[in-house]
């Protein structure tokens, strides 16, 4: 099963469209998982449209709209691995711990918020994964998003994709 983790897309406030590499990765994915700030519920159904399978969830800037359509957080099971998705952890300083024990029942933990890409491992074996943001940089050197493939429970061949600047 192929996974594109996207969160922080901001469209169209950061830019006017997801690149197209973007799209050609969501269009060729399984599976694709969006940990919020949408911003606008086109993108959503939109990103519903091309993607053969959509799991995502509403982030702090998403109106009623998107807060009507999607929870504040998704728990998924994706070829026997068990995923949380969430758009906020709070900050980076304990965040293993306290996703750990709010989420003890998950494998990995997908989340946005920071548009900081962040790939960790909670005690207790929960990974924590932060795809940055594929429109809005903010303060690192490059847009990004990830690829992964699960197999029976496993996720395997995680990617931090950078994007050209604009």
């Amino acid at each position: 099963m192929r996974l594109v983790i996207l969160a922080d897309t901001h469209v169209p406030k950061r830019a006017r469209d997801l690149p197209a590499s973007v799209w050609s990765a969501v269009e060729g994915a399984d599976v694709v998982v969006h940990a919020g700030d949408w911003v606008d519920v086109a993108l959503l159904d939109a990103m519903t449209a091309r993607a053969r399978r959509l799991v995502g969830v509403y982030g702090n800037n998403d109106g009623p709209e998107l807060r009507a359509r999607l929870p504040e957080v998704a728990r998924v099971d994706l070829a026997g691995l068990r995923v949380a998705v969430v758009h906020e952890t709070g900050p980076k300083t304990r965040r293993e711990e306290r996703c750990a024990a709010r989420f003890p029942d998950r494998d990995l933990l997908i989340f946005g918020h920071s548009h900081i890409p962040w790939d960790s491992v909670a005690p207790g074996g929960l990974r924590l994964l932060n795809p940055g943001s594929p429109t809005d940089r903010r303060s690192q050197p490059y847009a990004t998003y990830l690829t992964a493939r699960v197999a029976a429970g496993r996720l395997d061949e995680v990617e931090l994709h950078r994007l050209p600047s604009r």
